[in-house]
């Protein structure tokens, strides 16, 4: 059988004979594809990196922030665009190389590619800089004198592959902070980067020599340490032993953003928890499940759910299950490999071992054989992983201060809180969760979808990028008697 053959990554000023590719093979079903992607020797990567940074310097850097807002922009359309070649392909491909369901990956993509339009990355801008214009210039500042925010001259990614497309959050902070931009592909999906880095280049060429797209198999050699020993700055996505074995290899002055291992969760009060709220609501809470198979940062493991409403916790477990099983039946689960369906059978050994049934139910709810698993626990459970694959625990709890002693222990790993709860409890919960750690609170339902300019991890998208630069208020004042103007 004839099996496609596609070449990944971005190479400007490199052509495809010059350089080694290594294959990686794809097959959901009867469907298979081979991806190519480049490998570079150390002299090839050092070219590369000072013609990104000579590129980055002649054009990017010369760019109002405004400009290439509206470049991303018209690129981001035509991603929106179903007819367009690249959503066509994407459409197409990425279901193939990640497993997900293709209307899952389809509904993904447009809901993540929407917030990068326009408007979305001036607010996402405006969150980091008060006054935008600091990226593309002096400006005077409150206490005196004037700063002016730098990007790097060549940043450095190294992305994940567990979320299609996810590559493009760092691209577009490199890009809107004028940096030269070199991102390395995951093997789990090595296609969208170098898509989108030809789609800005088609939009708007100049920018066609500011960014590339390589590949190195795990941790790399001569190849990674090239590139690394050039960047000003690395981001970094993956386990935490992929961020070390990184961090390990960079110069002490290389600014390094690593983004590893998080767990979400979710808290539901009572008062959301009547007889017309609580279907709802579960609804929201099994699309934050099912998105992408909890393979993201963001996603829930446990729902801490308060006892005394009209749907008892365990009540609302059961309409999970149930809503867990419509969405199965609309975006089936990926197919499992080996070792993913050992640790989810191990995971729900240690449920019922560790849960025994309680006046004669079962801790897991619904059929064993369904592609979900809803676990159902007395008490506030210490916030730990699932065996993900759409595996959730809902944990009865008497009242809402129980959940941030629970999950205090998550202490680093704590990311994202989805929270179905009235003002009041939300402000008091908020205060509790942002002491223990979590940085990210959202309401259920939205927890898998992130808003333009979230603080990721609890920091700075755009200002941990850059350095600034001060003219202070002494050297404004030491300047002037030396103008012509003056006697």
């Amino acid at each position: 059988m004839n099996v496609p053959r596609i070449e990944a990554g971005y190479l400007p000023g490199l052509a495809a004979a010059d350089v080694q590719w290594q294959v990686l093979p794809f097959a959901q079903g009867s469907q298979r594809i081979e991806v190519a992607v480049p490998v570079l020797s150390a002299p090839q990567m050092d070219a590369l990196a000072e013609r990104v940074r000579r590129a980055s310097a002649q054009h990017l850097k010369t760019m109002p922030v405004s400009g290439i807002i509206a470049v991303i922009d018209r690129a981001i359309a035509r991603l929106l665009d179903r007819d367009d070649p690249y959503r066509r392909q994407a459409d197409a491909l990425l279901p193939l190389v990640s497993g997900y369901d293709a209307e899952m990956v389809r509904l993904g993509l447009t809901g993540f590619f929407k917030t990068f339009r326009a408007p979305q990355l001036h607010r996402f801008v405006a969150e980091d800089f008060a006054n935008p214009k600091v990226l593309d210039g002096f400006q005077p500042t409150a206490k005196g004198g004037a700063v002016r925010a730098h990007g790097p001259q060549l940043l450095v990614h190294s992305w994940a592959g567990n979320v299609p497309a996810l590559a493009l959050w760092s691209l577009v902070c490199g890009l809107l902070v004028k940096a030269g931009n070199i991102g390395k592909l995951p093997s789990a999906e090595p296609l969208f980067a170098g898509w989108f880095a030809r789609l800005l280049a088609e939009v708007h060429p100049p920018l066609a020599d500011c960014l590339a797209v390589v590949w190195w198999r795990g941790a790399g050699d001569a190849d990674a340490e090239a590139l690394y020993a050039q960047a000003d700055t690395v981001v970094a996505y993956g386990g935490n032993d992929s961020l070390q074995a990184i961090q390990r290899r960079l110069p002490v002055t290389t600014r390094f953003l690593a983004h590893g291992h998080k767990l979400g969760f979710g808290v539901v009060s009572a008062m959301a928890l009547d007889a017309l709220k609580a279907p709802a609501l579960a609804r929201r809470a099994a699309w934050d499940v099912v998105r992408y198979d909890q393979q993201g940062c963001y996603s829930p493991h446990v729902f801490y759910v308060q006892r005394g409403g009209q749907v008892a916790p365990r009540e609302f477990a059961g309409y999970l299950a149930g809503e867990l099983a419509v969405l199965q039946r609309r975006f089936p689960r990926r197919a499992l490999d080996l070792e993913e369906s050992a640790a989810l059978a191990k995971w729900r050994q240690s449920v019922e071992w560790k849960q025994p049934a309680a006046e004669g139910q079962d801790p897991l709810i619904g059929d064993p054989a369904a592609a979900w698993s809803v676990a159902y626990t007395d008490g506030p459970q210490a916030l730990a992983p699932t065996a993900l694959q759409r595996s959730i625990v809902v944990a009865g709890v008497d009242a809402l201060d129980e959940v941030a002693p629970a999950v205090a222990g998550g202490g680093v790993f704590l990311q994202s809180a989805g929270i179905a709860a009235t003002p009041g409890e939300l402000y008091r919960l908020a205060e509790q969760l942002g002491a223990a750690g979590v940085t990210r609170i959202s309401a259920i339902g939205s927890m898998s979808v992130p808003e333009a300019g979230w603080h990721h991890d609890g920091r700075f998208n755009l200002l941990d990028l850059v350095r600034m630069t001060e003219i202070e208020q002494s050297a404004e004042s030491a300047a002037e008697p030396f103008a012509p103007y003056e006697p």
